[in-house]
């Protein structure tokens, strides 16, 4: 799928995409384009949404940077505040469309990689840097306003335990409603392109406004942002063990279509909790 392709969704049909990635490109106004993105455009979606309020590094294209460049990853966009992103691949646009939706928490992210690589080298990961590495990549951002903090808890809990029915299926009125659902990590938005039974994220619960609901999408990620920054210097920046639990991201309401009661009944795919399971420390919500 190369940009010169007259479209660059060439191959792809947008019917196919579950339905967070076709949220994501039209938020973000990619959809229109006639090529695949590069970072010029991506460049020009921030000074579009956040004109001088941007204080994030700047996309670069991979290509443009120095073939004899060593550094790691994090540590080129710590240092040179820049983002490289590889061309024509769907992988590091959905990581720039994370960045474009959630800039406060990505620069946070990066700075817990940094600290960590100073502090103990890029090998091996340390725990933590695993841990916001899985978040990264396939974390998913439940927010819970305020006022429904304790019917909220309820429908967690429910997930913690692996009461997927319960929880997806018969409480499926309370999600937009009273929980909201968003794909933080980008490579859960790549393979999303392409929805397949497995298919599964990891949560993080955050408490956000009451009026959340009536935001623009724009300030809804803008608020969520924040409220998540906060959220993972409460829970201690990733250090506690079991902190994220699963979920089957087909079966969030509205993210798939067949959501049918035997499709939740699936136990290859909606998985009973293993014995000894303990709970994620993240709950209760408070």
């Amino acid at each position: 799928m190369k940009s010169n392709e007259p479209n660059w969704q060439a191959g792809l049909s947008l019917a196919s995409f579950a339905q967070p990635v076709k949220q994501v490109l039209s938020e973000l106004g990619l959809a229109q384009l006639s090529t695949f993105p590069r970072a010029v455009q991506l460049n020009y979606i921030v000074d579009q949404r956040f004109r001088e309020a941007w204080q994030g590094p700047e996309f670069v294209d991979q290509g443009q940077l120095n073939v004899s460049e060593t550094r790691y990853y994090e540590e080129i966009i710590a240092e040179d505040n820049c983002i490289p992103t590889r061309e024509d691949s769907w992988h590091d646009l959905f990581n720039a469309c994370i960045w474009l939706q959630f800039p406060l928490t990505k620069q946070y992210l990066n700075m817990l990689h940094v600290q960590d690589i100073r502090d103990h080298g890029v090998h091996p990961r340390t725990k933590r840097r695993n841990h916001v590495t899985h978040f990264d990549e396939c974390g998913v951002i439940l927010a819970v306003p305020h006022q429904y903090l304790q019917q909220a808890n309820e429908l967690l809990q429910q997930l913690a335990s692996h009461e997927w029915l319960e929880a997806l299926y018969f409480r499926r009125e309370c999600w937009q409603q009273q929980i909201f659902a968003f794909v933080f990590g980008h490579a859960n938005l790549e393979m999303m392109l392409s929805p397949f039974m497995g298919l599964t994220g990891k949560w993080l619960a955050v408490e956000v406004d009451d009026n959340f609901a009536h935001l623009s999408a724009f300030e809804q990620t803008q608020h969520l942002d924040q409220a998540l920054l906060r959220r993972i210097r409460q829970l201690d920046d990733f250090n506690p063990p079991r902190l994220m639990p699963p979920l089957p991201l087909l079966g969030v309401p509205g993210w798939w279509t067949g959501q049918t009661e035997q499709f939740y009944r699936n136990t290859d795919y909606f998985r009973p909790l293993p014995a000894g399971k303990g709970t994620t420390p993240q709950l209760p919500l408070t």
